[in-house]
């Protein structure tokens, strides 16, 4: 199963969907409790004047408003580690960039849409850059790899 933000693909033929679903127990959520993560976030990033300009706020505001909410890993994909985060504020749900960039660092936190994220590892990327972490979020040798699991809450703590 791969979900994604408004679909889930499942991988296999017809019986192994049958067989998937017929050996499921869909009465109650899976075990488990959520994780509650919190990202230390220098809020540097070169997209931050624009994000304020098309928001018709302050830097400042833009970081408030960011480091206020709680934020929920809907689900992950694009690289491995990558969660995309719901629950970002109204003001700062804007378009991702016209042109992407075609380096964004490991640690970027930027968004796009309805989302805000992590670049786990250097790549192209066309969200907008709020600022940075130095979290590790993900490590093929650690248990679990990834920091993020679907249903974790997130948080951004502003640090100079």
């Amino acid at each position: 199963l791969v979900p994604g933000a408004r679909s889930l693909l499942v991988v296999g033929g017809v019986a192994a969907v049958r067989a998937l679903l017929d050996g499921a127990d869909l009465s109650h959520p899976p075990d488990g409790e959520p994780r509650e993560v919190t990202l230390d976030v220098v809020y540097d990033g070169e997209d931050l004047d624009l994000i304020a300009a098309d928001a018709g706020i302050s830097a400042d505001a833009v970081v408030e408003l960011h480091t206020e909410a709680v934020y929920t890993v809907a689900f992950t994909g694009f690289a491995p580690g990558f969660g995309y985060l719901t629950g970002l504020p109204e003001p700062l749900r804007q378009p991702r960039l016209e042109s992407p960039r075609t380096r964004v660092p490991a640690g970027s936190v930027g968004l796009a849409g309805e989302f805000t994220g992590v670049y786990p590892r250097e790549s192209p990327g066309g969200w907008r850059l709020l600022g940075h972490t130095s979290a590790t979020l993900f490590d093929p040798h650690a248990d679990p790899p990834a920091l993020f699991a679907p249903g974790d809450r997130v948080r951004f703590r502003s640090v100079r």
